[in-house]
């Protein structure tokens, strides 16, 4: 480990070497020889002087990139595509003098920058569904399971522990949504030229305009992508990094609301992230379980959610066909964003995978609210003995009020059964008024939404992803 320069957190901690790998130098590199073998074969096919022993030659060295002598070359001409452009050259000697052929650094630079995105939402959109689908396990184990529901985090009607989680789960859902749309509508550059008017390839095919149509759609289905972009200044718009970012920013912000939830929920005792036999919570408090993962959650989340902000900017600023003022920021938000996403998404799967639920607790908690939310049962109740329906409501307001007093004031348990089982007004005995304590009297119609979501809507996501499923994270720290 090199101690002695910085190194982003990102990659030494958080991101998976999946996603880094998708930003390294050597998918960069690889990518921009691809594009070039695409260009080269396109030219050949539209009847370009290239010869397939050329063509050869490029496939040949695809991959071992001679990255001593770019990096030489660089240092001298102060060029990164131009470098690696006469580095491929010097291992394909026959090819040389039509690498490139007609292109801008852009071909190859801003065509790399949407595979790159590409792959990398993708990876995003694996990690996405697994973590849907251990919600949905998590939510399936606890949809019968009462809980304290909170409203203004006041104790309000009661719900399920699973319902609560398929609240997590459709904020992902949306998400996925924009991530599914964003990847189905990414599309390549192309090969534009200088200033998006492809004046070049229009020369080097004689005016043939028929060739210059069918450069940008050949090059894009050898990439892989179904169109590129019809026209574009030097450079694809960069409102699609902006789309890419937002996409980003918009999962950041549901694990976020997700971990705070469990942060809170752990703060009450109900329910708690995973917590390893040997891990500290504090170095003075060694009692303390903190939700740590669900904080760095967070953390990370309000960072992809700011960085969002990066692209937006960038494309508001530039100048007519291209200005670069762009580069510098798009090497560090887009990136960054990936890998702080990256990580966010392990820490979820890791942290619902392990997620404690403590059923007594929660028990307790809801018992001690729960004479409140019965009223209107126990006052129906009354009313049914021959009560007057006036009457009782102010008399159990007043009670209530009494039951809230002994309990803040006081610090004692909710007497507020005793004060109705000894008032005549209602005519009811404890024992009858213990028949409404039962919680799941009070969660509505929480766990059949809770079955019909996850059979309905999360299932056949699932279902039709099964080949990605069965991811587990690893956390570096």
């Amino acid at each position: 480990m090199e101690t002695g320069i910085y190194q982003s957190p990102l990659s030494q901690r958080y991101a998976s070497k999946e996603m880094q790998f998708i930003f390294s130098q050597d998918m960069k590199f690889r990518t921009w020889r691809k594009l070039w073998i695409a260009l080269a074969e396109t030219e050949k096919e539209l009847g370009l002087n290239i010869t397939q022993e050329q063509i050869d030659e490029l496939k040949a060295h695809a991959e071992d990139i001679n990255y001593d002598v770019a990096v030489a070359r660089e240092k001298e001409v102060r060029h990164d595509v131009m470098s690696h452009v006469y580095a491929y050259g010097v291992q394909c000697p026959k090819a040389k003098g039509i690498i490139h052929l007609g292109a801008t650094s852009c071909y190859v630079g801003d065509n790399t920058d949407i595979i790159v995105m590409t792959e990398a939402l993708k990876l995003v959109r694996r990690k996405l569904i697994n973590v849907l689908a251990e919600l949905s396990r998590f939510a399936d184990q606890y949809k019968d399971q009462p809980t304290l529901a909170f409203t203004h985090f006041q104790p309000a009607q009661p719900t399920t522990v699973g319902k609560r989680a398929t609240l997590w789960m459709q904020e992902f859902l949306l998400d996925l949504e924009e991530l599914e749309f964003t990847l189905d509508h990414m599309k390549l550059l192309g090969c534009k030229g200088t200033t998006g008017t492809q004046a070049s390839f229009l020369e080097l095919f004689n005016g043939d305009t028929s060739k210059v149509d069918k450069l940008d759609p050949m090059i894009a289905e050898k990439m892989g992508f179904a169109a590129c972009y019809p026209v574009s200044g030097q450079t694809y718009s960069r409102k699609v990094d902006t789309r890419v970012l937002n996409v980003l920013a918009g999962i950041a912000a549901s694990a976020h609301k997700m971990a705070n939830d469990i942060r809170l929920l752990q703060h009450l005792k109900e329910v708690e992230e995973p917590f390893e036999k040997h891990q500290i919570g504090s170095s003075a408090m060694a009692y303390k379980r903190n939700p740590m993962r669900s904080e760095r959650i967070c953390s990370l989340a309000d960072y992809v959610i700011s960085d969002a902000l990066n692209p937006a900017i960038v494309s508001s600023t530039q100048w007519f066909e291209r200005t670069l003022d762009d580069s510098a920021n798009k090497r560090l938000s887009v990136p960054e964003g990936f890998l702080a996403t990256d990580g966010i998404l392990d820490l979820c799967l890791n942290v619902v995978d392990g997620l404690v639920v403590y059923p007594k607790v929660i028990e307790k908690h809801m018992m001690a609210e729960l004479p409140f939310m019965a009223t209107e049962n126990i006052m129906m109740d009354a009313v049914n003995a021959g009560g007057d329906r006036q009457e009782l409501h102010e008399e159990i307001r007043v009670l209530s009020m009494e039951a809230g007093r002994h309990v803040k004031e006081e610090g004692l348990e909710n007497n507020l059964l005793d004060l109705i089982a000894a008032d005549p007004k209602f005519g009811l005995k404890k024992e009858d008024l213990l028949k409404n304590m039962d919680p799941k009297k009070y969660v509505g119609y929480a766990p059949q939404q809770t079955a019909n979501f996850l059979k309905n809507i999360v299932q056949p996501i699932l279902d039709a992803n099964a080949e990605i499923l069965g991811l587990t994270a690893t956390i570096n720290v």
